[in-house]
């Protein structure tokens, strides 16, 4: 591919991104209390939202359905083909549904409407047609226009999907706050995977005790800091004073002790460590530890643990904080 060629399609796709990036924006200047609406239709319910729609809406209502689960909105993806079929048995009554459609005229949404008005469903609409026959037919009507669809044909579902989903985004959001909905309850949704154990696990369950952590004073002599870093493998050695945490000694700070030049024979722990080092308490939660090591210029790769008066109780890796709980 020639260097122009290369350049045409990064610029071709730069579009795309800037062309979804506009309908998103401008459907947020067009935002009213439709949404609201939409979410205080589905807050009167205390059971399930049922979201439906065929072809590439159909999956964009997949993803809307498993956000809203996930945030404390118990909701099922119900494919409008499968409905007329006996999957209308997932129906309770009231339960609300969100229908999704960019024409507003799919033949299997508007054959599935006077049988969910049977089961007392009201119907919230995101369509890309404001005037359709789903559009006249639902009880909120979400608008989901797009100017065009941003693949070179403007055939391909692309800007009209993308809009779709963040309105279906807003509205998981605006359900969330009505909710309050908290850390811990987003925690007990997502149990599995680093942000479960984000969310669920403390330092204290993740952290090597002190009896397991290399432990020197501020006196001790350079060769036995290395020895004690190599004993633990931890890649730090904490400085302790009268019980006390004073300092850290880690990996990189020998090599570049090293690398310096500069005579290090009869050098002592004092005159390498960092002084009153970055350091966390053992109940916090593992995400707000991880914030601290990663959010940063320069990553830190091991924290020592203190409690309330700087006693060392323990030091985590980051390694660690991304294998799970220690067994």
């Amino acid at each position: 591919m020639t260097d122009s060629a290369s350049l045409e399609l990064q610029q071709l796709a730069r579009n795309v991104l800037e062309a979804e990036a506009r309908a998103i924006s401008s459907a947020a200047q067009r935002l009213d209390k439709r949404l609201v609406e939409a979410a205080e239709l589905i807050l009167r319910h205390k059971g399930k939202v049922v979201v439906s729609g065929m072809g590439k809406s159909g999956l964009i209502g997949q993803k809307i359905a498993a956000t809203l689960s996930s945030t404390g909105t118990p909701a099922v993806f119900l494919h409008p083909a499968e409905a007329l079929h006996g999957d209308l048995g997932i129906y309770q009554k009231g339960d609300p549904t969100i229908l999704l459609s960019k024409s507003g005229s799919t033949l299997e949404l508007l054959h599935l409407l006077p049988l969910l008005r049977q089961f007392k469903s009201p119907v919230i609409a995101i369509v890309g047609q404001m005037e359709s026959p789903l559009a006249e037919k639902a009880d909120v009507v979400l608008d989901g226009t797009v100017q065009c669809e941003a693949d070179p044909l403007n055939l391909a579902p692309t800007t009209s999907t993308t809009l779709s989903l963040a309105i279906g985004d807003a509205l998981a959001c605006v359900l969330m706050q009505a909710r309050n909905f908290k850390p811990e309850d987003f925690a007990r949704f997502h149990p599995g995977g680093q942000l479960g154990r984000n969310l669920l696990l403390r330092v204290a369950d993740i952290m090597h005790r002190k009896e397991e952590v290399a432990t020197i004073s501020p006196e001790t002599p350079l060769h036995e800091v290395v020895i004690a870093i190599t004993k633990y493998a931890h890649g730090a050695a904490c400085v302790v004073q009268d019980g006390k945490l004073v300092g850290i000694i880690t990996d990189g700070d020998l090599r570049r002790a090293l690398q310096s030049g500069e005579g290090i024979r009869g050098m002592r722990a004092d005159a390498l460590m960092t002084k009153n080092p970055i350091c966390v308490r053992a109940d916090i939660m593992l995400a707000e530890a991880l914030h601290i090591m990663e959010d940063r210029p320069s990553q830190i790769s091991v924290l020592p643990v203190v409690d309330a008066q700087g006693r060392l109780e323990g030091l985590l890796r980051l390694h660690d904080a991304y294998q799970g709980p220690r067994t």
